[in-house]
């Protein structure tokens, strides 16, 4: 069986269209989730995608933004009252850098009720990465990397799929040079493309550390990427994002390149 991405949400920080960028991996049932977005509409795209809180068995948080950090809350607070009705058997794992673990658990303790916080390291385990950390789950290895945000520290991966095929996720930022040796000659490779390069002067991605399609488009070249996801997009004109992100991505990557929707999954 191959492993399923589906994309939870695939917008920026600030849409209304659609929902922040996120996503979970699928595998024999069970899933991993990346990142949750800004709120509890986390719930919502569980529930439209058909994922099942118990069969949730673990979650990576790549950086303190709020459209990836917040939603983590209303997810530890679900499978936490699950776990307190006996439905969720299994413990919950949550994987972050350490300053994001500690801010997450804080903020937890601050607004969840004690009856669930008390649950906090018996069965909803926090576990520190750094660097060149590996973990396995659902038979799925990832090897997460820093990715030398110019911005708030933050944290993607390269994952071995059991498959043998290679997913690597860069998290909302460009490429970094850094991280070559992490990205390159993947199957498949996630990458934010904030706006079109076309539109860069009306939505300014430079500014705030993005890259639009065609920066993405380039990267993936570069990389020798096999096949190139886009999303963490502006949502000004989703009826047509999918052709117009994909045709300026593919100026600079002739690898298959997919801008998927909200909901939308793929085989990988």
């Amino acid at each position: 069986m191959n492993t399923k991405l589906i994309m939870l949400g695939t917008g920026n920080a600030l849409v209304t269209r659609c929902y922040n960028t996120c996503f979970a991996l699928e595998q024999e049932g069970a899933y991993f989730l990346v990142d949750a977005g800004g709120g509890n509409g986390i719930l919502t795209q569980m529930e439209k995608a058909g994922i099942s809180p118990e069969n949730v068995r673990a979650m990576f948080i790549s950086h303190a933004h709020t459209d990836h950090f917040l939603g983590t809350i209303w997810v530890i607070r679900l499978i936490a009252s699950r776990i307190k009705k006996g439905t969720y058997d299994k413990n919950f794992h949550v994987y972050c850098y350490e300053e994001l673990s500690s801010l997450l658990q804080n903020f937890c303790k601050e607004l969840l009720p004690a009856k669930l916080t008390k649950l906090f390291h018996d069965r909803i385990k926090f576990h520190v990465i750094k660097d060149g950390s590996c973990v396995e789950k659902l038979g799925i290895r990832f090897r997460f990397f820093d990715i030398g945000s110019a911005k708030a520290k933050q944290f993607g991966f390269r994952a071995r799929l059991p498959q043998g095929r290679s997913l690597v996720f860069l998290g909302d930022e460009p490429f970094h040079e850094q991280n070559r040796a992490q990205a390159e000659k993947s199957d498949w490779l996630m990458s934010e493309a904030f706006c079109l390069y076309e539109e860069r002067e009306k939505f300014r991605p430079y500014e705030k550390s993005h890259s639009t399609a065609r920066d993405a488009g380039r990267s993936a070249s570069e990389l020798e990427a096999g096949r190139l996801i886009l999303y963490h997009t502006e949502d000004s004109d989703l009826l047509h994002r999918q052709a117009r992100y994909r045709a300026e991505a593919e100026k600079e990557f002739r690898g298959p390149v997919y801008v998927p929707d909200d909901l939308e999954e793929i085989e990988l």
